[in-house]
């Protein structure tokens, strides 16, 4: 499983998510807690908003705690709105193209989790896809193919009815070819103004989700970044996250709704 953060609100240092804190993101590279396997070393990469709509991005398959680069980069780099993630393939190899986040537009995102026998479900799935979006395709990833599957049922619209369109596509290809489903699915998201995450799984086993406050704004995190237990929530389970203008709202999420209403959820420090 992999493992991730994302940050919305007044513009940040990168660095206060990747490499400063005590369990910062590139510490869970080579040390995860709260993970099936400590060590996600296949790849990193991050994505940032700035003055332009599309985002910005550095990927690489080095572990992320041996690049240098990278702590040059979250140190320098200052956003409101970023996704970085640090990798631990299930499937696909160990390319660039296959690390996250992906990119299509102005839109971004990174995922943790998987779809069991996707091989035998990733031609059916990449057929729904029009030749715009097919060619888009750089990697091999089971991920990067969600992503796209969403954005053909309509991200750019309506983000979380896309999501739950396509993981109820997903899960019913699986029951038709397999005959049974499998698919965990904790993602963030963002189309450069809102950051959108779910936390999901079939099993009710959905890799982990916290957010909390950070400066003036609000961070989505697979670990807590430091032992301050009290400063976590822990996302439930089968849930939609948005964090806007508005702060961070939380809502059930069920992928055979067409779209779930938000309810403010507090989340103090």
């Amino acid at each position: 499983m992999c493992r991730w953060a994302a940050y919305r609100g007044d513009p940040l240092y990168l660095e206060e998510l990747v490499s400063s804190p005590a369990h910062s993101l590139i510490e869970q590279s080579h040390c995860a807690t709260r993970a099936k396997t400590p060590t996600n070393g296949d790849g990193f990469g991050i994505a940032w908003y700035g003055d332009r709509p599309e985002p910005g991005r550095y990927r690489d398959t080095l572990p992320a705690w041996s690049d240098c680069n990278l702590k040059s980069l979250a140190r320098q780099i200052r956003s409101p709105l970023f996704l970085a993630h640090v990798r631990a393939a299930t499937g696909g190899g160990t390319r660039r193209d296959n690390c996250h986040p992906f990119t299509f537009g102005n839109w971004s995102f990174m995922h943790n989790g998987q779809i069991s026998g996707f091989e035998r479900l990733r031609r059916p799935m990449e057929a729904m896809l029009d030749d715009e979006l097919f060619n888009a395709r750089g990697g091999t990833t089971d991920s990067e193919l969600m992503f796209l599957l969403a954005l053909r049922f309509g991200l750019q619209q309506t983000p979380m009815a896309a999501m739950a369109e396509m993981i109820r596509f997903v899960e019913s290809l699986a029951e038709k070819l397999l005959g049974s489903v499998l698919l965990r699915y904790t993602a963030a998201f963002s189309d450069g103004k809102a950051l959108y995450a779910i936390r999901y799984a079939t099993d009710r086993k959905a890799p982990t989700l916290y957010a909390s406050p950070l400066g003036k704004g609000y961070c989505l995190v697979s670990e807590p970044l430091n032992d301050d237990v009290d400063a976590w929530a822990e996302i439930p389970d089968g849930s939609a996250i948005t964090l806007g203008e508005n702060g961070l709202d939380i809502a059930p999420f069920r992928p055979v709704q067409a779209a779930a209403k938000t309810v403010p959820v507090a989340i103090t420090a």
